[in-house]
């Protein structure tokens, strides 16, 4: 009897084998596992808090430059959780920011908080860091609305109305009748001739859903010159003999005239690189929201990226403006940013930059990424994907017209 049932056992396990061998044989074995675009947002979301939001001060966490946090970390951390629908991050981070970056003066923040000198931990004056940065504080104020809307809490609306206006009164210059956004909140008092623009930092969606919340400015003219400024910057030569039509990591504007030129020596170059890859990204974003064909128009400027793929099946991580590899390696933001680009101007191609570039990067077995991102890969990776797959709703669109009335 038991030599009987250690027979069937030994059958059993045989039949096992030769299955599985099967399986692998038959190519099945490769097949990935299937997964959602939720799961992997939501997982990778989880991953980021643990690795890079501080437990206990929801400080976001820069640890490539030595655990300094920003305020473009700060506003990452509250979008993504607003989006994610994660009420603790989002109150948690958003009280860290208006407890130790806040401006005592305005209603901006100062970008670069960290570790001083004497051991002590503050805004970094020595470097810089009590300015502002007009892209963080334009998404801190957007993640504000968005937590009204999903929350509804008037003190979410109550912070982004005074973040909004000094948006716009402390980081906007005008040229004759035409508004632009500048970099921080010191290029409208420096008096100089020129002042600094980041395109990257021009967001026109943010701009439609502010006019909303604060109809005491124009904001349907800035989103006019972001475009401007965008194709401009897009098209002139700058410092080089041509341009591969690529957004500038930076420029500057003539008071005066609105000319852009490259701004002079030091490290805010023409360059496309990690600036410059999120043009794309907030292009998009607007189209998704709001349908201007000004969208459309401006990425079908950036065929280089295309011609770049077909060519490489990759991209470098920067470029300069007349299109010289200056970064080959790849790097997961620049696919994460410029994946909107190839879903409007390129759709033949989007699915292979998406799946091979982008979804490649996550591991559904482990349930996080396959290997740990920088800071700021994980998080241009997530708004890549999440984009991609429509999950970034615009959150504004629920508040009823009357809720912005003071």
């Amino acid at each position: 009897m038991v030599t009987r049932l250690l027979g069937w056992v030994f059958l059993c396990f045989a039949l096992l084998i030769a299955g599985a061998v099967l399986y692998l044989e038959s190519g099945r074995g490769n097949v990935p596992i299937i997964f959602s675009p939720v799961q992997l947002l939501n997982a990778t979301w989880y991953s980021y808090k643990n690795e890079y939001v501080e437990a206990g001060s929801y400080r976001t966490l820069d640890p490539q430059r030595g655990n300094v946090t920003t305020s473009e970390g700060q506003s990452y951390t509250m979008l993504r959780a607003v989006w994610m629908g994660d009420k603790q991050t989002f109150d948690g981070a958003w009280h860290w920011t208006q407890t130790n970056i806040y401006h005592t003066g305005d209603h901006l923040f100062a970008w670069l908080w960290g570790k001083q000198p004497d051991g002590s931990y503050g805004v970094l004056i020595s470097q810089g860091g009590e300015t502002s940065a007009s892209d963080a504080d334009t998404d801190i104020a957007l993640s504000l609305v968005f937590a009204y809307a999903r929350w509804q809490d008037p003190k979410y609306l109550d912070s982004a109305r005074g973040i909004i206006g000094d948006i716009w009164n402390k980081e906007v210059v005008e040229v004759g009748p035409t508004p632009y956004l500048t970099a921080d909140n010191i290029e409208t008092t420096s008096g100089n001739t020129y002042a600094a623009i980041n395109p990257s930092y021009l967001n026109p969606a943010a701009y439609r859903i502010f006019a909303l919340v604060d109809p005491a400015h124009p904001w349907s003219k800035l989103a006019d010159s972001s475009y401007t400024v965008l194709q401009k910057s897009i098209s002139s030569t700058l410092d080089k003999k041509l341009s591969a039509n690529l957004p500038p990591d930076w420029v500057e504007i003539n008071r005066a005239t609105g000319a852009l030129i490259a701004i002079p020596g030091g490290a805010d170059t023409t360059n496309f690189g990690f600036d410059a890859l999120r043009v794309p990204y907030h292009l998009a974003l607007d189209w998704a929201w709001f349908k201007d064909p000004r969208d459309i128009t401006t990425l079908n400027m950036l065929s280089f990226l295309s011609s770049q793929w077909s060519e490489n099946h990759t991209l470098g991580s920067t470029y300069t403006h007349d299109g010289t590899v200056v970064i080959a390696s790849e790097a997961p933001a620049m696919y994460g940013g410029t994946v909107g680009y190839f879903m409007l101007a390129a759709p033949n191609l989007a699915q292979d930059v998406y799946s091979q570039k982008l979804v490649f990067l996550y591991d559904p077995g482990a349930d996080k990424w396959k290997k740990s991102l920088s800071y700021y890969d994980d998080n241009w990776a997530w708004f890549g994907i999440a984009l991609y797959n429509n999950l970034l709703p615009n959150l504004a669109a629920s508040i009823p017209m009357n809720a912005f009335k003071q």
